[in-house]
């Protein structure tokens, strides 16, 4: 079994930092991409960032230049590092991992954390 626990969330004001974290256990036999989502009230998930495993990391527009995705392997912990906050970057963050537990292809899964909440004020 495979267990993602985020951290970090909170409430800010607009213009500061937060660092969420999104630590990865459990039977894991490769991390093949993981991914930081956020959603709003009323609006659907959406993609923030998400790193592959050939260590590139994308972004969405809006958060570019704002927000840095970084990884430390030996922990299999990611994060996110939020600066320069707005209003609408309030959501719960959700941490997400495409990982294999084995080696045979039906090893493969999509793993969620349970989500954190960022509220920015203005």
């Amino acid at each position: 079994q495979v267990q993602l626990v985020e951290s970090g969330g909170g409430l800010v004001q607009a213009g500061g930092s937060l660092r969420l974290s999104c630590a990865v256990s459990g039977s894991i036999f490769s991390i093949n991409a993981m991914g930081w989502y956020r959603q709003a009230p009323g609006k659907e998930r959406e993609l923030v960032a998400a790193i592959t495993g050939g260590d590139i990391t994308n972004y969405a527009d809006s958060v570019k230049g704002r927000f840095t995705f970084s990884r430390d392997n030996a922990k299999n912990t990611v994060y996110l590092q939020m600066a320069s906050l707005k209003p609408e970057d309030t959501a719960v963050y959700y941490c997400n991992a495409d990982i294999n537990s084995g080696r045979a292809w039906y090893t493969r899964r999509d793993y969620w954390g349970q989500g954190t909440q960022v509220t920015v004020s203005s």
